[in-house]
């Protein structure tokens, strides 16, 4: 009877993580979803090329806006969790919808801003979730979650490279995969064995990060992780189409669309490595590793521009694969070293902070590649890396080790 158990206890859980990841997968496809078409966009609408920053960064500093609202009021602890996310994610799907009816930045900006906002909701909560059917193994089932996310952002640069959609196409198709996510999240979702108590309204807990020293040492890294993650997803696009039509391939456009949902795609196998890696071996060496080799790819990068096609598209996936192969385990240490009554409201903050850093290199990278070029522009996010990786090796000499992996740091 007690194997029995056991074993409706692990499929229960293995079910759970397997709809949780769709619901990720589904939601997050509004994220990337105006990135994805900037090319038709920026002819279309006649866009500069601060217009054409500002559509990505507009989701960012939304994402900042409506993280900070929800640490500061403590929604993701206050309010039931499913119930969040449902809203979050409906919201998300109706205001990216609404860029259909835009004909220029005016109104796209400010939809791609309330998007972000939106999705604040819907991130940090699935990882609350999800940590509610793991004690054991936690790593590698957030590490699945993330690399839900990671395919969620990559699915519009495959729906664009696939062809046949203007870019009100791509719009419209992932608002609605993004409503089903909603619904999925209605029909089958639900909190696992091991929930974490409704805690009471304290905005004094979205302090965490500054008082507690294995809190702070964990988002150290992931702001290092960070500075990297969205300035790569976000330009690879542009990087991978000058240095195709630099080497003279003909369909550079949707070549280099398909290279990229193959290059963000692949962190997914790279979230769920980490994840069994962050449990077996340790979560601070698995995200200096990851750190390390991404960091050696950001410069490597301008070393392969406008080579052969399947050098420059190998140093991507390696770059995919490790760049957000770390994420889930920051979140994950969180989620051991933290007060459990408010862990997500310090997922949300770290979250906040985090988003915040990106929108500096996302604008940051254009104009470095109009003053220096591709050769040396993405080598300037490999200092955040290497932060990170300082962090995590002074974490793991610190007591507070024991209580991330099982006590293996």
């Amino acid at each position: 009877m007690v194997a029995e158990s056991g074993e409706r206890r692990v499929d229960g859980r293995m079910a759970a993580l397997a709809t949780m990841a769709a619901v990720t997968v589904l939601t997050m496809t509004t994220w990337f979803s105006a990135s994805a078409v900037v090319p038709q966009l920026r002819d279309d609408w006649g866009l500069s090329t601060t217009e054409v920053s500002l559509l990505t960064i507009a989701v960012q500093v939304g994402f900042v806006f409506g993280a900070l609202a929800s640490a500061l009021l403590s929604i993701a602890d206050v309010f039931p969790p499913r119930r969040v996310l449902v809203l979050s994610a409906a919201g998300a799907a109706v205001a990216n919808f609404g860029i259909v009816f835009a004909d220029g930045s005016e109104l796209a900006i400010p939809l791609r801003f309330a998007t972000g906002a939106f999705l604040a909701g819907v991130y940090p909560v699935t990882l609350k979730i999800m940590a509610t059917w793991f004690r054991e193994g936690r790593g590698m089932a957030l590490g699945v979650m993330v690399g839900g996310l990671t395919l969620g952002s990559a699915l519009p640069h495959l729906v664009n490279g696939a062809g046949g959609l203007d870019w009100r196409g791509v719009i419209v198709a992932t608002s609605l995969i993004t409503l089903v996510g909603a619904l999925v999240t209605q029909l089958g979702v639900r909190e696992g064995p091991y929930p974490f108590a409704r805690a009471p309204f304290n905005p004094r807990q979205a302090g965490q990060l500054f008082t507690n020293r294995g809190i702070r040492l964990a988002s150290i890294g992931y702001f290092g992780h960070m500075w990297e993650l969205y300035a790569m997803w976000a330009w690879f696009l542009a990087f991978f189409t000058d240095s195709l039509a630099l080497d003279g391939h003909v369909d550079a456009d949707g070549a280099a669309a398909l290279g990229t949902f193959a290059v963000i795609g692949i962190g997914a196998v790279g979230c769920w490595l980490g994840g069994v890696l962050g449990d077996a071996w340790g979560r601070t060496r698995t995200t200096a590793a990851a750190m390390a080799i991404s960091g050696s790819c950001a410069i490597l990068a301008g070393f392969v521009f406008g080579g052969p096609w399947p050098i420059v598209l190998a140093v991507g996936l390696v770059w995919g694969l490790t760049v957000v192969a770390d994420s889930a385990q920051f979140s994950t240490i969180v989620s051991e070293v933290c007060d459990q009554l408010y862990v997500g409201t310090a997922l949300t903050v770290q979250l906040a902070i985090g988003f915040s850093l990106t929108v500096v290199t996302i604008w940051l990278v254009p104009i470095l590649r109009d003053s220096i070029g591709w050769e040396w522009t993405f080598a300037f996010l490999a200092p955040g890396p290497a932060i990170g990786i300082i962090a995590m090796m002074y974490l793991l000499r610190l007591p507070e080790h024991e209580l991330i992996a099982g006590g293996r740091g």
